[in-house]
């Protein structure tokens, strides 16, 4: 299925069905879902990049274990809303998961939300430095999942990433 436009998102889902929120990394893919409200996401796992069969294999079992009917990919764009390199690579591994998962997927503008939940772990949690690198990636997707999410319920007008010209 083709990318869709954020707001077109519930359009594409069946009552009662989560969405996956994806942090898409070089080295990891953190992984978020949400309730079946579409109210509240949550950390879900972090999957070690390997090779983009055994990644798209972990990330297929989460879908199907969690009943989860679209993703919301992290779109790393540039502080000045340009896409760089990263935003090529995540998009082209949304296009690559899409040929094995076929599910609605739209993407979400994550500038900074690393670093928000990095300084989140580091001032409230208290994690030490190893504990936060074994948890940022997925709660980085719920991160990303959250406000995409928030602006569906709130029909918000954030600046959204533009489409994929591809």
């Amino acid at each position: 299925m083709p990318e869709i436009d954020l707001h077109a998102l519930p359009e594409h889902l069946p009552p009662g069905a989560p969405a996956l929120g994806l942090d898409v990394g070089a080295k990891t893919v953190g992984l978020a879902i949400s309730d079946r409200t579409r109210t509240i996401a949550s950390p879900l796992v972090t999957v070690r990049r390997k090779k983009f069969a055994a990644d798209a294999a972990a990330i297929a079992a989460q879908v199907a274990g969690r009943g989860a009917a679209a993703l919301v990919y992290g779109l790393p764009v540039n502080m000045d809303g340009a896409e760089g390199p990263r935003c090529q690579s995540v998009r082209q591994f949304a296009r690559n998961l899409d040929g094995r998962l076929a599910l609605p997927y739209a993407f979400w503008d994550e500038r900074l939300s690393t670093v928000a939940v990095e300084r989140l772990l580091i001032g409230e949690a208290d994690m030490t430095r190893k504990r936060r690198a074994e948890v940022v990636d997925k709660a980085a997707a719920a991160w990303i999942l959250q406000g995409a999410l928030d602006a569906l319920r709130a029909g918000a007008s954030r600046e959204r990433p533009p489409q994929d010209p591809a």
